[in-house]
């Protein structure tokens, strides 16, 4: 463990003494890149910090017949803290600081289910909006009943992918709904697929490899809503994913969009070749919405969350849904860096 904490010591000084470097200061890109560095190595140095004053102190107990009763209490917290300092140093994720593209789909259950994601829409945008993140909605699709059949909106932040990646998925809810004049529950579903908004320089498209169309904006139903070929729907041929935007008046500003969401899930395929997962990323996320797929089971009758991943249960559904996610964000956060750590260390 002493090596360790040389070794962050060290990653520190040196991360502080780069910042100063007048080079890296003028270099907006780079100081950028420094300054987030640093940002991550100041939790693990104040935890070896603290680990250095326990173990000082641990070292003069045992030395001191006085104070030899604090040995045990020492040990504990000098264990403590060396776990917490090799769960801090696991790697992250290179996105995780990323902005996100996130769409949410009605799964299985009609009308119910387009309603529900409606909910998860409102549920997750108030949870970007409490985390202090900008909201930027991209296109809408909505039904009849009121609901969304789907719904892409971009989160802005720094962070915003570290913290918004645990939502993908299906989530599964237990209701009565409005329209069900017999009192019985029923069990419908919507899916989240989250991707890191990737930037041009990251992902660079072929314009030869774009098929391009333009028509009339429609509304729920099929009427027109615009009197122009305003609608964008872009298709990337050699992988065949397709995105359509018509919420702006403007073409042009739908065609931006449009490829604002293609980068995202082309860079999201890319990261899962890489990581020598199944290549379709977005069906790896959010399943196929049946019901037996979920992340987590929303019960409303009894006002509670289970999330299924780390078997974690609260009964108050209704703050949830004003977007009080928090808990579950760090418990995820910390089965995610232990596993990280079991693999590391296996």
């Amino acid at each position: 463990m002493d090596e360790l904490v040389e070794e962050l010591e060290r990653s520190y000084r040196e991360t502080q003494e780069r910042l100063s470097d007048p080079s890296v200061y003028n270099d907006h890109r780079e100081a950028a890149e420094v300054g987030r560095r640093l940002k991550e190595l100041e939790g693990p140095y104040k935890l070896a910090q603290e680990w250095r004053s326990v173990s000082d102190d641990l070292e003069a107990a045992r030395g001191d017949g006085d104070l030899r009763e604090l040995v045990p209490e020492l040990e504990e917290r000098l264990g403590a803290l060396e776990e917490e300092l090799k769960l801090a140093l696991v790697e992250s994720d290179p996105a995780d600081r990323k902005d996100v593209i996130v769409e949410v789909r009605q799964g299985v259950g009609g009308d119910e289910a387009a309603l529900w994601a409606a909910d998860v829409f409102r549920m997750l945008t108030r949870y970007a909006e409490r985390r202090g993140f900008t909201v930027e909605q991209l296109e809408t699709s909505g039904n009849e009943a009121g609901g969304f059949k789907e719904v892409v909106f971009a989160v802005k932040g720094e962070g915003a992918y570290s913290v918004f990646k645990w939502e993908a998925g299906t989530h599964r809810v237990q209701r009565v709904p409005e329209t069900e004049s017999q009192g019985r529950i029923h069990t419908s579903t919507a899916t989240v697929a989250v991707m890191p908004e990737a930037e041009e320089v990251e992902v660079e498209i072929d314009q030869n490899d774009l098929k391009i169309d333009v028509y009339r904006s429609t509304g729920p139903g099929g009427q027109s809503v615009n009197t122009t070929d305003s609608a964008v729907r872009v298709t990337h041929v050699p992988t065949g994913i397709v995105v359509a935007m018509q919420d702006e008046k403007s073409q042009l500003q739908n065609k931006t969009k449009a490829l604002r969401v293609l980068r995202a899930r082309l860079f999201e395929l890319e990261r899962e070749r890489q990581q020598a997962e199944q290549a379709e990323a977005r069906r790896s996320q959010i399943g196929s919405g049946q019901r037996a797929e979920k992340i987590r089971t929303y019960n409303f009758p009894e006002n509670r969350l289970t999330d299924h991943r780390v078997h974690h249960t609260v009964h108050r559904l209704d703050k949830i849904l004003e977007g009080e996610l928090d808990e579950f964000t760090e418990a995820l956060a910390a089965d995610d860096r232990r596993r990280a750590l079991e693999t590391s260390t296996a």
